[in-house]
């Protein structure tokens, strides 16, 4: 085990991935020679080679379209959106082909493209630079949503997506990009078909409590264990719920979680308005209407514009918002 860094989990992880199958093969602006604006990709063109790892031009659209020509052809493509502001170019092509393109031939042709998303907030970018659009794409039938919150997460599951026959939106949390946790980087991940759903979808109880369970997934996990630690020294026993997936949710999880606390707050940074935070919120109150002590909370992005960098740390959910929300739900 060694202390990683997200980011260089995710490239050992890409590593071993093109290392195991000769039709992976990533594509994105910037990721050769430059090795990314993160350093994601750094060294892999070197030692795989351009015809592998292809710098593109300046055209989201024209990436995810190649990308489904290429998984139509046998190839198991890798696309980098350089920023989460800059999809939206590619929004056409994920959406009404990427997502469709199986369900429409029956089975005939699969998706297996991954497409890498560095995304959310805490960098102090400029415009279109932080975004949270994930709740789009878990909107749209057809798409794998994930994203890993520790290094270890990063290292395994861009492997598994990368082995996946559908098409998987990996949003990477671009501010956790240099947080280190222990890594195997020697590990081999399990790809079997029966180990890519639990690999991919299930969530982790990464604290165990008694009193409140929160949830939340990429970036808010940390938010969340700080918010644990916090609580602690007032008495309060949180259960820290990593969900790891948007799309497919693992509902059984949180379930099982909030029967025994009987209350829930769930927090990303996405708008909290139509959020995944809302549909979980939903579908807890429907499993665990008698089990429920308090409603279920939402902690998100205002319902505006994302905004200027100064004025980030007041927009995304933080310690403080958290533990209001926490003590929200015990004053019930």
């Amino acid at each position: 085990m060694t202390a990683t860094a997200m980011a260089r989990a995710i490239n050992a992880g890409l590593r071993k991935a093109l290392e195991h199958d000769p039709k992976v093969l990533l594509m994105g602006e910037d990721i050769g020679a430059l090795g990314g604006v993160f350093r994601v990709t750094d060294g892999l063109q070197r030692d795989f080679g351009p015809d592998r790892v292809v710098d593109t031009p300046l055209a989201e659209s024209g990436i995810v379209g190649t990308a489904i020509g290429l998984a139509m052809a046998g190839y198991r493509p890798v696309c980098e959106i350089q920023f989460d502001g800059f999809i939206f170019p590619g929004f056409d092509q994920i959406t009404t082909q990427l997502a469709k393109l199986t369900y429409r031939s029956e089975g005939d042709l699969t998706m297996p493209v991954v497409i890498r998303v560095p995304f959310g907030g805490h960098i102090g970018a400029i415009e279109h630079h932080s975004e949270s659009p994930e709740a789009l794409f878990a909107h749209t039938p057809g798409l794998r949503v994930v994203t890993p919150a520790t290094a270890a997460d990063g290292y395994a599951m861009i492997q598994q997506a990368i082995a996946s026959p559908d098409p998987v939106l990996f949003f990477e949390p671009k501010s956790r990009y240099w947080d280190k946790g222990e890594v195997d980087l020697d590990a081999e991940v399990d790809l079997s078909e029966a180990a890519l759903a639990a690999g991919l979808h299930a969530a982790r109880t990464v604290r165990r409590g008694t009193d409140v369970t929160v949830a939340g997934y990429g970036p808010t996990v940390k938010t969340l264990l700080a918010a644990a630690d916090a609580a602690a020294q007032e008495g309060t026993s949180l259960e820290v719920i990593d969900l790891r997936s948007v799309s497919p949710i693992d509902f059984d999880a949180v379930t099982a979680s909030v029967m025994r606390t009987g209350r829930l707050v769930v927090a990303h940074e996405a708008p909290m308005f139509f959020g995944p935070g809302a549909e979980i919120a939903a579908r807890i109150t429907e499993r665990c209407f008698y089990a429920l002590e308090a409603p279920v909370l939402r902690v998100g992005g205002y319902h505006t514009p994302y905004p200027a960098s100064a004025h980030e740390e007041e927009y995304l959910p933080n310690l403080d918002r958290v533990l209001a929300a926490v003590d929200r739900v015990l004053a019930y």
